[in-house]
């Protein structure tokens, strides 16, 4: 992680006491003798993998019956999940992932109700076991507070438990007077902030996030403090699909993310602008 990047940007201080912070944990942890050398999970991590369980074909090849449980395991991914096209309940992407034991996912847009998501539930989760699915929310910046609330007072009232999680990046993408399919770093943070304040609102737990990113310097979402303009998309335009947030976009989303959740603990409501 490049902390000079982080301290010398424009935004300034914030950033540069977040690295202070960081730097300091680390330089504690050394002096107490925990580095990777003597305590190697330091230099480990779990690592998970998941996918959209687009191909019906390809996802039932790798299914296989575990010998100890008896239950079928979708071996493809730890974690599957139901795009917003694809969730009817009545088709067949819901009545596969219903017969697999791994944890899963589905989408929820603006374009559906708060009935239609409780049958997706049902169907999914029938014995409302605690972390099987996870709610994945794409409503596009503006349109949280219109559609969200609706959801968790219906699923709540009903007594599912589901996982609440964001995806600020599908609802958000248009295409740029250059052509570029693109996503405004803006506009992401936007729809994420616009997500923690409903759940603090209503009561309830904001749990988990999607990006879609990369480590490499690419040109293909606008915005963010090292500014990609729309003239720049073309330089560095990588993707074969979806827009991605570049390694600094990533970092600087992920800063604004803790101070989002920072605020949250002291007062809870996330600031309105994170300038």
């Amino acid at each position: 992680m490049n902390m000079g990047f982080v301290a010398s940007k424009p935004q300034g201080a914030r950033y540069k006491e977040m690295a202070v912070r960081i730097q300091d944990a680390l330089a504690f942890m050394e002096a107490c003798g925990i580095t990777s050398e003597n305590a190697p999970q330091m230099a480990k991590t779990d690592f998970f993998t998941s996918h959209e369980a687009l191909l019906l074909r390809y996802e039932q090849a790798l299914t296989r019956i575990d010998s100890t449980s008896g239950e079928y395991y979708d071996t493809s991914a730890h974690m599957l999940w139901i795009g917003d096209r694809t969730r009817d309940p009545d088709e067949a992407h819901v009545e596969f992932l219903s017969g697999v034991a791994n944890p899963i996912g589905v989408k929820a847009g603006p374009s559906q109700d708060p009935d239609t998501l409780l049958r997706l539930i049902d169907k999914l989760n029938p014995n409302n076991d605690p972390g099987r699915l996870t709610v994945i929310c794409r409503f596009g910046a503006g349109n949280v507070e219109k559609h969200l609330p609706g959801f968790i007072r219906r699923i709540e009232q009903e007594g599912r438990k589901v996982v609440w999680s964001c995806d600020p990046m599908h609802g958000n993408t248009i295409k740029s007077s250059t052509g570029y399919k693109t996503r405004p770093f803006d506009r992401i943070l936007s729809e994420v902030k616009e997500f923690f304040n409903v759940h603090a609102a209503e009561g309830t737990h904001a749990g988990g996030v999607h990006f879609e990113m990369t480590g490499q310097d690419v040109t293909e979402c606008l915005g963010g403090a090292f500014e990609v303009t729309e003239e720049r998309l073309s330089d560095r335009y990588h993707t074969a699909c979806d827009p991605r947030l570049n390694a600094n976009q990533a970092l600087e989303l992920a800063f604004l993310i803790a101070e989002m959740l920072k605020n949250e603990r002291g007062d809870g409501k996330v600031a309105a602008s994170a300038s």
